[in-house]
């Protein structure tokens, strides 16, 4: 089954049913769930399963306020990633399908860079330096050639949680929606995880991520920390760090299928 955003709404933006739904919620007075206005006004959908485990999220009032602060931001100016591609992470790994879990801070700011996986480019995009000393430390870990292109739809379709923590950026801004309210929403999907899966591995690069996981009970799941794969970091410990064989073998040893980085 594709990705929806909720139930019987599949209109575009400009489409006549989608605003006549809206109207008809605000007037009959039923309680309105403001992740509904955002998937019916720009397209937005999010993977069933996460849609179950996150949906007490859409009607508290900091979404309200996300809501109004991304229609408003899209509205303005270029922002990435585009709109259908703000929750591909979700789209590209299912809830009870997440192995692994990789954090990240912000889409890249660049012109058709981001694609709403972490650290992830389409083919054909130059690779950014970050997702480069990824490559290089897989490369060193296992022996593997750095790839020809950095799309980690591969690694996603393993089981490879790809998450920024902030979903969206204004073009050639990085971090300019840091404050916009992204951060509850992403605490919360990582606290269903903790929560509600076993065994998983979490990947906490950098003091953005790392301060993730306050939520994550590392009784029960691997939590592996490290400076961030910026080049700015990547010498003071990301390198060398062996995250990526150490994850594997925690997932060996709980019985599941190893990534192939």
């Amino acid at each position: 089954m594709g990705a929806v955003c909720c139930s019987g709404c599949k209109d575009t933006k400009n489409s006549v049913n989608g605003k006549l739904r809206i109207l008809m919620l605000q007037v009959i007075s039923v309680p309105f769930n403001f992740f509904y206005y955002l998937c019916g006004a720009m397209n937005v959908r999010i993977e069933p399963s996460w849609k179950n485990e996150l949906q007490g999220e859409f009607g508290k009032p900091y979404f309200a306020q996300l809501v109004s602060n991304v229609r408003q931001e899209y509205g303005s100016g270029p922002v990435f990633p585009s709109g259908g591609n703000i929750f591909a992470a979700f789209a590209a790994t299912p809830f009870p399908q997440v192995k692994v879990v990789i954090v990240g801070q912000d889409p890249y700011h660049g012109e058709g860079q981001a694609n709403g996986l972490a650290f992830s480019v389409n083919p054909g995009v130059r690779m950014p330096p970050s997702l480069l000393n990824i490559f290089k430390e897989v490369s060193a870990e296992t022996g593997v050639p750095i790839p020809a292109d950095g799309n980690l739809k591969r690694w996603a379709d393993q089981g490879v949680l790809l998450l920024n923590s902030t979903l969206t950026v204004r073009a050639h801004q990085p971090r300019s929606h840091a404050a916009i309210g992204w951060e509850p929403f992403t605490d919360a999907a990582i606290e269903a995880l903790s929560r509600d899966r076993s065994g998983l591995v979490f990947l906490l690069w950098g003091s953005d991520a790392i301060r993730k996981g306050h939520a994550i009970d590392s009784s029960k799941h691997l939590v592996l920390t490290s400076p961030h794969p910026s080049p700015l970091s990547a010498h003071r410990g990301f390198f060398g760090n062996n995250h990526f064989n150490l994850a594997n073998d925690w997932l060996i040893k709980h019985g599941q299928k190893p990534i192939i980085w």
